[in-house]
């Protein structure tokens, strides 16, 4: 398989609803947000609270230019497939998080307030494509809260004018490639990212599918594009197993119907089986600590379901591990540098040898794929994520198969 490259393409100008026109910058950005309603913090006055330690914004959109991270409410529900009444949901993420502690990093983050809607869905993903696009140039980390799934093509699209190869990473109870003449835009929106054109996308991993949901031609598809796929049960042994995954990612599109009803029952589409809320605060942390990933949403949430604000607490606290591990992360890793133990694997074969670099104080692992560069007809090599038990394998003679799909993109 030939991985599409980027195409050079004109980006078009935008129009929203309003007549608002985004070429103008903070005037425009501004305009796109609600302030946060007061009775949704005038009543925390712990000063240890995220309320008090993040901006909030209130009568005017406050600056964000220099923040680190910043919290986009879509209260958007028109996509969704039998889970209508998600469009409060955001409020509601927001009523557990403002009550939580600040943990121990520096927490510049920004709470944009719920983003307007537009006169049509398109709309709406053209504005949150545009905020989220923004957000990603001034280098700040959107984490998108509320709406149905398939506003994640809008959470996708803001990556299009870096013409930049991305991965993406999404956790969700199905694969989401429905037949779009047949489904609402939340059932097919994964198939909406894969046949975008221009195409950027270099890795697509689906976590914690669940197989009795899924039809074995999606899963075939998925495999003849070497994309990746694990199932909750190919999960739950060894959740650290998954961290290379998600260590590799650009972007993190997180459905909670991945999360068993047990535990997130505010979603009309939860199932009795899944990640338990634990598995899905873990995730989070290894998604806030790659300092790759530039975007998070969190999708799903109904609050008409969820009486006691469970599934909103279970989300806030989501978020919570989100944040601390990206308060967490090591700046881009120098694998020259003395904090790395460098590996190398003779072939049994002597057809070459795999190199593997071990961080000395995390202990995390990479390995070394190298390929034939067509633009320069010289060998080039990508250092990717990966496990000890890659090494493992290596070192027993035997390909990890994350070698073997890095290798079969980039040929």
């Amino acid at each position: 398989m030939i991985l599409p490259r980027p195409i050079a393409h004109a980006k078009k100008m935008l129009y929203f609803g309003l007549g608002i026109k985004i070429n103008s910058f903070m005037q425009d950005f501004a305009l796109l947000f609600d302030e946060i309603e007061e009775s949704l913090y005038t009543d925390i006055h712990d000063h240890n609270s995220w309320a008090e330690n993040i901006i909030l914004h209130r009568e005017k959109l406050p600056s964000w230019k220099r923040k680190h991270l910043a919290i986009v409410g879509v209260p958007e529900e028109r996509g969704s497939a039998r889970n209508q009444g998600i469009a409060q949901g955001a409020d509601t993420i927001r009523q557990q998080l403002y009550r939580l502690k600040k943990g121990m990093g520096a927490y510049s983050i920004v709470d944009l307030g719920n983003l307007r809607l537009g006169e049509t869905l398109q709309d709406t993903y053209d504005r949150l494509s545009y905020v989220c696009e923004t957000l990603l140039q001034h280098k700040v980390v959107p984490i998108i809260i509320g709406a149905s799934h398939d506003l994640d093509i809008a959470q996708y699209n803001a990556y299009e004018s870096f013409k930049e190869l991305i991965s993406v990473v999404n956790i969700d109870a199905k694969i989401d490639m429905e037949d779009a003449l047949e489904s609402a835009p939340s059932e097919h929106h994964i198939q909406n990212i894969l046949s975008r054109k221009p195409n950027y996308l270099f890795s697509f991993s689906q976590l914690a599918y669940q197989v009795y949901l899924n039809s074995p031609k999606t899963l075939e598809v998925l495999e003849q594009l070497y994309f990746e796929a694990y199932s909750v049960g190919q999960i739950r042994p060894d959740l650290q197993e998954i961290e290379p995954v998600i260590r590799a990612a650009n972007m993190l599109s997180f459905d909670i119907t991945a999360i068993k009803m047990h535990d997130a029952v505010g979603n009309a589409n939860a199932q009795p089986f899944g990640l338990t809320a634990e598995e899905a605060c873990q995730l989070c942390w290894f998604a806030g600590m790659n300092e790759k990933l530039s975007s998070v949403g969190i999708y799903e949430y109904n609050p008409q379901l969820d009486t006691r604000a469970q599934t909103a607490s279970i989300i806030a606290t989501m978020i919570w591990y989100f944040v601390e591990g990206y308060y967490n992360r090591l700046k881009h890793p120098d694998f020259e540098s003395s904090s790395f133990n460098k590996y190398v694997v003779s072939a049994l074969d002597n057809s070459g040898n795999m190199f593997f670099y071990k961080h000395k104080v995390s202990q995390k692992w990479w390995m070394e794929v190298p390929y034939p560069s067509a633009e320069s007809g010289k060998a080039e090599k990508i250092i990717i994520p990966c496990s000890y038990k890659d090494y493992q394998m290596a070192s027993e003679g035997e390909v990890p198969n994350r070698w073997i799909n890095t290798f079969a993109k980039l040929v």
